[in-house]
């Protein structure tokens, strides 16, 4: 007689952890089909968690997305690893992302320590990122050298970028999470406010144009956020940054470097909204923010209690 019994519903969180840019943020847009995380290839992209929620007929993943776990030398930084920490104690399963093109370093060990700490027998699911820029030769000795930090874990080649292995993946993620019922409504994406995505749709934008040393000062603050009639959005916003000369550079000479800026941004939340956008942007200094507590706290990077 054949078994015509449906698998069972599976619902959880999972936590999408591994060192700054390792392709999470990556993974996580390609898995929702749409653009939630923010994506560079600067370190520290990822500032907030973020969860981005895939519903299918058999379960329904909810992504957690956390800032990339390093050594912390502010305020911000301290933040960013504890919001990263939070989620993988919170979690039903693990993530481990990696960059597999390179031999696993000391941040790589420092994870997958935690995850190893971790009480209680968490599923692992280890994901070996970046395949396509992996030399042959490097193959065997790369990827074991990854899967003896997480020996318990199941783990695949994938390139997040390519789309590479990214089905099977999933179905392992799937196959990890516990039984239960779905934990959002089937049509929801993200919690993120529109009004912060947006914020950080700016911010991907000044990652993508301006110079090194300056991405990692800013925040934006969303000073307006409006519905306004013929289907327009008007939306204006702070950069801050924390010295005078990265003012000057975030404007540009003639104000060309903050119209690109907008421009780029602009597109984005248009795109994110499906309607006409209005952005205004103004630039302030705040002097050495990342490492005052409370002026971190003030523009939005508060630890969950």
């Amino acid at each position: 007689m054949t078994d015509t019994t449906s698998p069972p519903y599976r619902s959880g969180f999972i936590a999408v952890v591994g060192r700054p840019n390792v392709g999470k943020s990556t993974l996580m847009n390609y898995y929702l089909g749409q653009k939630i995380a923010i994506v560079s290839d600067k370190p520290q992209t990822t500032r907030h968690k973020q969860l981005g929620i895939v519903t299918r007929e058999d379960a329904q993943v909810i992504f957690v997305d956390t800032p990339g776990l390093h050594e912390p030398r502010n305020e911000l930084g301290k933040y960013m690893v504890e919001t990263a920490a939070r989620a993988l104690i919170d979690a039903d399963a693990i993530l481990f992302i990696v960059d597999v093109s390179v031999p696993p370093g000391p941040s790589d060990e420092r994870i997958a320590q935690l995850i190893t700490d971790k009480p209680g027998a968490t599923p692992v699911v280890l994901a070996l990122n970046k395949m396509d820029k992996l030399k042959p030769e490097d193959v065997l000795p790369f990827s074991n050298a990854y899967r003896l930090l997480v020996p318990a874990a199941q783990w695949f080649l994938i390139s997040a970028k390519e789309g590479y292995n990214l089905d099977d993946l999933l179905t392992a993620i799937v196959g990890a999470l516990p039984e239960g019922p779905a934990l959002f409504p089937e049509d929801e994406v993200t919690l993120t406010h529109l009004r912060d995505l947006a914020a950080e749709f700016i911010r991907e934008a000044a990652l993508h144009l301006l110079e090194q040393e300056v991405p990692h000062g800013l925040a934006i603050e969303i000073t307006a956020y409006q519905e306004r009639s013929g289907g327009l959005t008007y939306i204006s916003a702070d950069i801050n940054v924390e010295r005078e000369a990265h003012k000057r550079i975030v404007i540009g000479k003639s104000g060309q470097m903050l119209k690109a800026i907008g421009t780029s941004a602009r597109e984005e939340i248009a795109k994110l909204l499906e309607k006409q956008v209005y952005l205004e942007l103004h630039v302030k200094t705040r002097k050495n923010w990342r490492s005052d507590a409370r002026e971190v706290q003030r523009l939005g990077y508060r630890a969950e209690k």
